[in-house]
Order: C-alpha cells, then structure tokens, then sequence
C-alpha cells in the first residue's frame, strides 16, 4: 500500500515509529504537504513550495530517502501545485477525483457551513476537474487535459457509463459490503483502480473513543468489526477481478510510458 503521510506529524514520536514500521514492511510513504492545509491550493505559489518540500524533507529525514508521490489536500489541486511538482522532482501525483458525486457534496457541505455561519477551510474544486481522466494519464495544461506533464494517478471512480460513481474507503464502508460489491463490479475493468483509504475508514466510535464525533461522521456509526469485513470482501473481489495489489510508485513505473498527447 501507498501511506501519504502530513510532514508535521512526523514530529510526533508515535507516529514517526508507525512510519518506520510501515517503510520497513515494504509499503510506499508519500507526501501529503506538511500541514495539511485544505485551501493549499488558493495559497502563494511559494507557500505551496514550502508545504510540498517541508512535506519531502520530513519524510526523508525520517526514512533517508525522498518520497516519489504527493496527493494534495482535500485532493484539490491546482496548474501552480503541479508546476511545482515538477520543480521538486515528483515522479507522480495523486490527487485528481473526477466523481460529480464528491463534488456536488463536498460543494453542499460548504454552502452549508456558510449558511450557518459556521468556518471552513475546506474549499471546492474547480468544476472541470470532473472532464479530467480516470485513467493515469500525463498532465496538460489546464491539468485536467491530458498533455505531456507529470504522471498522474487518478483517485478510484466506477466506469464513466455509471457516473463515475466513487469508488474510496467512506463509500464502500457506509454502504456496506452488498453495496461495496456491486460497485466493485462497476469499477473492474479500469486500468488502475486507485482505492483511497483514510483511517478513520477502520475507525471505531466506541472502542476508539469517538463517541463524540459519530454524530457528525457517518462511517463512525460502522463498527470497526463491518468496516474490516466490507473491506475484506472488496480486496478479494478486486483480486478475483485479477488486479494486482502494488504501491502507487509500482504503477507509476507502469504507467510512465504513457505518450504524451
């Protein structure tokens, strides 16, 4: 599996031995920016280099080697991040989610949060990131066209004739495994099928001590004992589909033959 770790959370001990453990057990760590920031993208261009490359210095100083790939926060990503990819030496990125599911809800929690006055720093994408490919393909510019940029590795969707359904940990988990399967079967047949995780995907309310947040998270309302059966049963479903299960730096290698258009 691919880990794409927050650079400042490296300062943390705990965390740091978790990353060792995780780079000595063979999985791949990238960078997911040093702070997180959800509005990276509306930031100055040399802010958005020193979060990228702070992001690249932590992990290399924790593991003694650079990180290969980055995914942006909140996956927005913009022409000037990957500009400055490029200048950084980034093999690949991962941050491109073509799903008009996401977006129209990641855009009503938003509207909705400034309609009750409430603060976000989340902020939403530019609309044609929807026209971007789900496939890997290399960068233009505007980067949701294909061109001869950096690699990029787009977040998992089902086939575009089923909408281009999300295929990610929160909506395999929250529908359960009959729901998980079915769009495990409308996502078979991509050339790579980029399954997104986040930890709270296996998180559970009670015994992690959650129970104040369930009411606001949906998938805390799964015990950890559904969400690792629901997962359980999409990794074996995929592996009968015949994918392989590789790093995201492994199908960077594959991939980066694809020709520039």
């Amino acid at each position: 599996a691919t880990f794409f770790v927050i650079g400042h959370d490296l300062q943390d001990a705990q965390a740091a031995d978790a990353v060792r453990r995780l780079h000595a057990l063979g999985h791949e760590i990238g960078n997911h920016s040093y702070h997180h920031l959800y509005d990276l993208s509306r930031r100055s261009r040399d802010e958005i280099r020193t979060q990228i490359s702070r992001g690249n210095e932590a992990i290399s100083q924790l593991l003694g080697s650079a990180p290969r790939g980055f995914r942006a926060p909140g996956y927005t990503i913009t022409d000037a991040i990957f500009e400055t990819l490029g200048e950084l030496g980034m093999h690949y990125d991962s941050s491109v989610f073509p799903c008009p599911v996401y977006y129209a809800a990641k855009a009503a929690a938003i509207t909705g949060y400034r309609m009750r006055k409430r603060s976000t720093h989340s902020v939403i994408d530019d609309v044609r990131v929807l026209s971007a490919p789900a496939a890997p393909y290399r960068i233009g510019k505007p980067y949701h066209q294909r061109g001869a940029g950096l690699l990029e590795l787009p977040i998992g969707v089902t086939s575009d004739w089923s909408g281009r359904l999300p295929y990610i940990g929160t909506s395999l988990v929250l529908g359960g495994r009959r729901s998980a399967l079915w769009l495990t079967k409308l996502v078979a047949g991509r050339e790579l099928v980029n399954l997104e995780l986040h930890g709270i995907d296996l998180a559970d309310a009670e015994e992690d001590g959650l129970m104040d947040l369930a009411p606001h998270q949906p998938d805390l309302r799964k015990s950890r004992a559904e969400k690792t059966a629901t997962l359980h049963a999409v990794l074996e479903a995929l592996h009968d589909h015949g994918y392989q299960f590789v790093t995201l730096a492994d199908a960077a290698r594959v991939f980066s033959s694809i020709e520039a258009r």
